[in-house]
């Protein structure tokens, strides 16, 4: 059976990945190189405030998001209700058009 230290020898290069990983997540964010230079508890305060702030910049883009997407299927149904009375009109006047043919055609 693998010991403690085997497993951890084992999950090493993974932890230094996924750390190396969230460094990168944090570099590429608006504050990330204050990030990987800040020491203590102030900076964790500091990132925290960021964080919040791009959880609500996140909200209101989800929100801006489907405001959108609804205003787009009303006006989807919009078109598609037009849609169908241009061919309900469209049908009728082939019928007349057919019917007066019909009617120059025996006279």
């Amino acid at each position: 059976m693998a010991t403690s230290d085997d497993v951890q020898a084992a999950l090493k290069p993974f932890l230094q990945r996924a750390s190396e990983a969230e460094c990168l997540v944090y570099a590429s964010s608006s504050g990330g190189v204050w990030f990987l230079s800040s020491h203590g508890d102030s900076g964790n305060e500091e990132l925290s405030k960021k964080v919040a702030e791009m959880q609500r910049m996140l909200e209101d883009a989800k929100a801006e998001k489907l405001a959108e997407r609804e205003k787009a299927s009303k006006e989807v149904k919009s078109v598609t209700e037009e849609n169908a009375k241009l061919r309900y009109r469209i049908t009728h006047l082939v019928r007349a058009l057919k019917k007066a043919d019909g009617d120059l055609a025996s006279k």
